[in-house]
C-alpha cells in the first residue's frame, strides 16, 4: 500500500551530539529515503548542526530552539514555528524535548503533534505538562519504563506507542581489518578484550565495572578493558583504577568517532550498566550491529533491546560479582560468543535500522493525522 508524501517537522531543542541528535538525524535520514520531506529544526552552533550537515542535511535557519533564552525569544520562536508550519504545509511537527513540544504546540495549526520521550528523566508528571501530553496527538517512549511513566502522568493510553531505537547497522558492520589496528594501536595483541563505549560521568556503572573487572583478572590475568568515552569522572576513575592495581590492564581509549565501528570489532564483550540521555542505550544497539555479545544490566531500553540468552545476558542485580560471572562465561565460551554476536548483529538489522525505525514512524504519523482530523 502505497503512503501519500508527508512533510514532518522536527523540533529539537538540543545542540550536542548526545542524547536525541544521532537517533533524530538517522530518522530524517530514513523518512527522506522513504519518499517523505523530513525538515529539522535545531539549537545550532555545535557538533548536532555540523554532524547534520556533514550528512547531507541542512538544519533550518528561522528556529533559535535555545532552552535558556527569556519570555520574548521564546514566544518569537513560537511565532516562526507556526510560520514554518504554514509556509511548508507541515503535517507533523515532531518534538523532541519539553521546549520544543511546548512550541510546537503553540505552533501547530492543523499539523499533528508527536513527542518523543528520550529518557524517563524528560516525563514530567504535574500541570502543565499533563495537559500538554493531553493535547497531542501520539507520544512515542523509547523504553517500557517510560512509558509506563507517561501513564502515571496521565498520558491518554490510545496515544501511546513504544518507539524502539535506532541505529546505523551498515556504518557498524564488523571490520575485521580495523580491529587488528585497534588492537596494535592500544598494545593489547590477542588479549580477550572487554569494553564499554560510554560516557564517564556518573551513573553511568563504570565503577562497578572496574570492581567487576578485578574479579576478571583473577582468573583470566591476560584480559583487558577498554573505556571508550570522556567526561567529568575520567581523573576519579583513573584513581580508581590506580588504587585497584589495575593499571595498563584498564584503558581509557578517550572519544571514538570515526573508528568506533573498528573499536567495537575489537572487543570480545561488550558491557553497558546505564541509560545516561538517550534510554534507547544506542551504544549497546552499535554493540549488537558490529557482531559483539552485550552483557547489559535492566536499566532504559536494554531489557528489550538484548534478548538474554540469544544475544547476550541481562543481569538481575549489577552487581560486581554478578557482572564478573556473566564476562567469565562469555570469554571462557568463544562458540557461544560468536552465535550470540551473530545472532545480535541479525536482530540489529531487524529490529533497529533506520529503515525499520522509519516505518515504524510513519504508521504513527498517519495514526496522529487520523486523531487529528477527528479533533474538532
Amino acid at each position: 500500500m502505497s503512503v501519500r508524501r508527508l512533510t514532518v517537522l522536527h523540533l529539537v531543542a538540543n545542540r550536542w551530539w548526545t542524547g536525541s541528535a544521532e537517533p533524530v538525524l538517522r530518522l530524517v535520514l530514513a523518512l527522506r529515503a522513504r519518499g517523505h520531506r523530513a525538515l529539522l529544526g535545531l539549537a545550532g552552533g555545535d557538533r548536532f548542526e555540523a554532524k547534520a550537515r556533514e550528512a547531507g542535511v541542512e538544519p533550518l535557519r528561522d528556529l533559535a530552539l535555545d532552552v535558556k533564552s527569556g519570555p520574548l525569544a521564546i514566544a518569537a520562536d513560537a511565532r516562526r514555528v507556526r510560520a514554518l508550519v504554514a509556509r511548508e504545509q507541515a503535517d507533523i511537527v515532531h518534538a523532541h524535548h519539553s521546549h520544543d513540544h511546548w512550541l510546537g504546540w503553540w505552533g501547530r495549526g492543523r499539523a499533528a503533534l508527536v513527542r518523543s520521550f528520550h529518557n524517563e528523566r524528560a516525563v514530567r508528571t504535574a500541570w502543565p505538562d499533563t495537559a500538554l501530553y493531553r493535547r497531542s496527538d501520539a507520544l512515542l517512549a523509547v523504553s517500557g519504563r517510560i512509558v509506563e511513566r507517561l501513564r502515571e502522568a496521565g498520558a491518554p493510553p490510545d496515544r501511546l506507542a513504544q518507539s524502539r531505537g535506532v541505529v546505523d547497522v551498515a556504518r557498524f558492520a564488523p571490520d575485521p581489518a580495523g580491529a587488528v589496528k585497534i588492537r596494535e594501536e592500544l598494545s593489547v595483541g590477542d588479549a580477550p578484550l572487554i569494553g564499554c563505549v560510554a560516557r564517564l560521568a556518573p551513573g553511568r556503572g563504570h565503577e562497578r565495572l572496574l570492581e567487576a573487572f578485578r574479579l576478571v583478572l583473577g582468573r583470566r590475568p591476560d584480559a583487558r578493558l577498554l573505556l571508550v568515552g570522556k567526561g567529568e569522572r575520567r581523573d576519579a576513575l583513573g584513581e580508581m583504577v590506580g588504587r585497584l592495581g589495575l593499571e595498563h590492564r584498564a584503558i581509557f581509549t578517550g572519544y571514538r568517532d570515526s573508528d568506533l565501528p573498528a573499536v567495537l570489532t575489537a572487543l570480545d564483550v561488550f558491557v553497558l550498566l546505564g541509560a545516561g540521555s538517550d534510554d534507547s542505550c544506542r551504544a549497546a544497539l552499535e554493540a549488537m550491529a558490529a557482531g559483539r555479545p552485550v552483557v547489559a544490566a535492566r536499566v532504559g531500553a536494554l531489557p528489550e533491546a538484548v534478548a538474554h540468552g540469544e544475544t547476550g545476558l541481562l543481569l538481575d542485580t549489577g552487581a560486581p560479582d554478578e557482572l564478573a560471572a556473566s564476562i567469565e562465561r562469555l570469554l571462557g565460551n568463544p562458540a557461544e560468543r560468536r552465535a550470540m554476536g551473530e545472532a545480535g548483529r541479525r536482530r540489529a538489522g531487524e529490529l533497529f535500522a533506520p529503515e525499520a525505525h522509519a516505518a515504524q514512524m510513519e504508521a504513527v504519523y498517519l495514526e496522529a493525522l487520523a486523531r487529528r482530523a477527528r479533533t474538532p
